[in-house]
């Protein structure tokens, strides 16, 4: 089965400044020789900020074509969460873009009340599962991993990608959460966070990540620095790891009424 070859970058973010976000990420998006996938942070474009109303993306937006564009360009995927309105309100959504031209969302469930996100934002009601190249992704942004249940593998994904803008002062937890992730649902995780201090003076170490099924970081950059690397994960190794050690046949069976999952076939 087909290998899958990440590309993640650890950026300091232009604060609300898209275009230079833009052109910055363009740039090292065009470095990524041989990647099938490139990870951006959570709100790539702005930094996180409760301005929407002056930052937020229009829904169809003229940037989603320039990712488009750029992912048929570099016949790579690329994906990372964007401020966008959407009717009279505002979404913090993943988008996730193939070289072949289509498209997916997920729209951030947990939304952080501790930084007045609710307040600015409304929350997504559905996980998103996406189907590509052979792979199951499931896609979260930042916050929502501190939430084992909306993460949990139902048997249906191989590979994690958490974005976010995730602070320094927690960074243990971050690290550690993106670890269990990985362990307790069998699955790659990979964790992309930026560097620097946004608008607000508040500070970032970055810290990404991937770790595979076992919970081992196979891949990690050093924190406080922009920086990018890549991983390779094996959906033959994963497979093989989860028939000889099937901790997913004694799971709890339980469903919460109010949970749905979306299946993007891209």
């Amino acid at each position: 089965m087909q290998n899958l070859n990440i590309y993640y970058l650890q950026a300091d973010l232009a604060w609300q400044n898209p275009e230079a976000n833009q052109d910055y990420f363009t740039t090292k998006i065009r470095a990524s020789k041989g990647a099938d996938l490139v990870v951006l942070p959570e709100m790539f474009l702005t930094g996180f900020n409760m301005s929407p109303e002056v930052c937020a993306e229009p829904d169809p937006s003229p940037r989603l074509n320039w990712l488009l564009e750029l992912a048929k360009e570099q016949q790579v995927a690329i994906t990372g969460s964007v401020c966008v309105k959407v009717g009279d309100e505002f979404r913090n959504r993943l988008i996730f873009v193939t070289p072949e031209g289509r498209l997916a969302r997920y729209d951030k469930r947990h939304l952080f009340r501790m930084g007045d996100e609710p307040n600015h934002y409304v929350a997504g009601d559905q996980r998103t599962v996406i189907h590509w190249r052979g792979w199951r992704i499931l896609p979260i942004i930042c916050y929502d991993l501190r939430f084992p249940v909306w993460c949990r593998n139902r048997g249906d994904y191989d590979l994690m990608i958490c974005v976010a803008n995730w602070p320094a002062a927690r960074s243990d937890a971050w690290s550690a959460l993106l670890k269990a992730r990985a362990i307790e649902n069998q699955a790659y995780v990979v964790g992309v966070n930026r560097v620097g201090k946004d608008g607000n003076e508040l500070a970032y170490s970055g810290d990404s990540a991937v770790f595979d099924f076992k919970g081992a970081a196979i891949s990690a950059v050093t924190p406080n620095e922009v920086a990018e690397a890549s991983a390779v994960c094996s959906l033959d190794a994963l497979n093989s790891f989860r028939e000889s050690f099937p901790a997913w046949a004694d799971t709890d069976h339980f469903s919460i009424s109010d949970m749905t999952t979306r299946v993007v076939e891209l």
